[in-house]
């Protein structure tokens, strides 16, 4: 099993709506740095099944590291989501589940920004813990735009409420319910987002709203690098039952092969690189723990940093143009270019 998965207990079960849950973990002490996160982060959850063992899915956090006491994901049912209605139906306080450490680069840069936020339905989760943790850290103004498809859909609703009361000159919501006023509009989004226009954008929720929010926005004339959005998708690896090859490394590199050193977790490797192979895999067969979640670009959990010599992306969906320009990559999909590399995965 991945060597970044833990034991976490549930100490409590929220019920926010009909048809959502939040599970509030407990963290020992010895793994309080590893869970360690920032606003718009997500976990990942090992689900069990009869057909398959376990199925892997990932939940944003909705609490806030900055004025929560305690971790929190949101989960929402799902039609004919086996695991979002397996955790909505099974877990109580006091059950343990098994978790991935904080994954995930939906985190706003700065503090300083006024911030749009977008959502709907259970695309509030990470906007939520962006939200709070804006109205802790700074002065900016906070605009949420939330989507649903009635008043009794509204995930948070308390919780906004009490926010509202709280930063009645920082923050306004509007609620977009499509039992009052159907779906939303591109030409509706822009006229409502005018005022907003050069706020920083963070937007969440299914792809025919994301679709529409960022229509309304480019009538406005805001630029895409002003517009971050959090992307869902189903996990084809799953990483709590994913096996690495048992490899024995050569004693000699293959031939060809490029020089990797690595520095993670305290220690530093140097290891052959077969131009072919994928940094992440490379790792993997060595035995070093390096982190990923989904071996697929999108997570940016095995995001590193190319320190000495070149090497290149086959696939990115998670980096913008300033980390490329700072040297970052993606080990899942990073192939050598130049015969000695030297890479960081300690930040």
């Amino acid at each position: 099993m991945n060597a970044r998965a833990h034991q976490l207990k549930v100490r409590e079960v929220i019920s926010e709506t009909a048809d959502a849950v939040s599970l509030i973990f407990d963290i020992p002490t010895d793994l309080t740095p590893r869970f360690s996160y920032s606003p718009g982060q997500y976990l990942t959850l090992r689900v069990p099944s009869d057909r398959t063992t376990s199925v892997a899915r990932c939940y944003s956090l909705s609490s806030s590291p900055h004025c929560d006491d305690r971790p929190a994901v949101t989960v929402k049912r799902t039609p004919g989501g086996y695991a979002s209605n397996w955790l909505c139906d099974n877990v109580s306080p006091g059950d343990v589940l098994t978790v991935l450490e904080p994954a995930g680069n939906f985190i706003p840069r700065t503090w300083t920004n006024d911030l749009l936020l977008c959502a709907a339905g259970s695309g509030i989760t990470p906007i939520i813990s962006i939200l709070k943790s804006a109205l802790t850290l700074g002065r900016a103004n906070v605009v949420l735009l939330y989507a649903n498809r009635d008043r009794a859909s509204v995930i948070f609703a308390p919780q906004l409420h009490q926010l509202l009361r709280r930063h009645p000159r920082r923050l306004t919501v509007t609620h977009w319910l499509e039992s009052d006023r159907g779906l939303p509009t591109s030409r509706a989004i822009a006229t409502w987002a005018r005022p907003y226009r050069r706020h920083d954008v963070y937007l969440c929720g299914p792809a025919g709203f994301a679709s529409t929010v960022k229509q309304g926005l480019n009538q406005l004339r805001v630029p895409d690098r002003a517009i971050h959005q959090e992307q869902y998708r189903s996990l084809t690896d799953n990483p709590f039952e994913h096996h690495t090859p048992v490899t024995t490394p050569a004693e000699t590199p293959p031939a060809g092969a490029a020089t990797v050193r690595v520095d993670i977790d305290g220690e530093t490797h140097t290891l052959p690189w077969p131009r072919t192979e994928k940094l992440l895999d490379v790792l993997l067969a060595h035995g070093i723990d390096a982190p990923y979640v989904c071996h697929e670009s999108a997570c940016a959990t095995c995001v590193c940093a190319v320190k000495h010599g070149r090497t290149r992306m086959l696939q990115n969906e998670s980096l913008i143009e300033e980390e490329l320009a700072q040297g970052l990559t993606l080990a899942c999909q990073t192939l050598p270019e130049s015969d000695d590399v030297h890479i960081a995965f300690d930040q």
